[in-house]
């Protein structure tokens, strides 16, 4: 897993330096690293998370970041992934929902338990979704994808579930979830109620980083990026592999 995080680091580091050299604003972007991620990027603060804190970085003064808070979550904290004003957070018994408006002081928006697993999250705003993976470490046999309205936040609702074979990391392009499973698999969340499978790549993959139209996917030995086309998603074009 340690390997898997530092490969994780290294394509988001390469992800982000490209986005700067399109940024002509010159204003500071947001980065986020996979849904297996343990950090996020919003603006000027770096967010990290360890086995039961989420952590504060203040990067006002790129050249010296300095810890400005941390805040007790839980336990078994495993991921972490942002959008908008919020930061998803995962453990292995559930999904903590943090407001970032105030970006130094994250406060508790709301919660959804499950049962002990690996616990990968993304959200498009509206609805979040959550992976459940079952393997030696994660203490369960369920395998699934669950759906979760978050209109209110506070009380995020469980609204559909739809069983895989060991779904791990995920990741959102336009109106579709893209699932590493036994395969990766994309689905339709047009409703997202009712995901739709539409379309999948032979490859076992632990995580996918999307940006615009292209997708890194990360596999034990190797990272292939990929261009994915959203008017014919079953159009996906390999652009490289990487193998190490």
């Amino acid at each position: 897993m340690k390997k898997l995080y530092i490969i994780m680091m290294a394509v988001f580091i390469a992800v982000s330096c490209s986005d700067d050299s399109t940024n002509n604003a010159g204003m500071p972007g947001d980065g986020q690293g996979g849904s297996l991620a343990i950090f996020a990027l919003k603006g000027d603060y770096l967010y990290t998370v360890d086995h039961s804190y989420l952590n504060v970085f203040s990067l006002l003064n790129p050249q010296g970041p300095v810890k400005v808070n941390q805040v007790q979550v839980g336990f078994d904290i495993e991921t972490l992934f942002s959008d908008a004003d919020n930061l998803y957070i995962g453990s292995r018994t559930g999904m903590y929902i943090y407001s970032v408006t105030n970006p130094e002081d994250p406060l508790y928006v709301g919660e959804a338990h499950h049962v002990t697993a690996c616990d990968p999250v993304v959200s498009n705003g509206t609805h979040a979704f959550v992976t459940l993976h079952s393997n030696a470490g994660c203490g369960n046999t369920i395998n699934a994808l669950m759906i979760y309205d978050i209109a209110d936040p506070a009380n995020p609702q469980l609204i559909n579930s739809r069983v895989l074979t060991q779904p791990k990391g995920m990741g959102l392009y336009s109106h579709y979830l893209v699932v590493c499973d036994d395969e990766i698999k994309i689905f339709d969340i047009t409703y997202p109620d009712y995901p739709h499978l539409v379309g999948s790549i032979n490859k076992q993959c632990h995580d996918v980083i999307i940006r615009g139209n292209q997708m890194f996917a990360i596999a034990d030995h190797a990272v292939y990026t990929y261009t994915l086309n959203e008017a014919n998603i079953s159009s996906v074009t390999l652009n490289s592999e990487i193998v190490f």
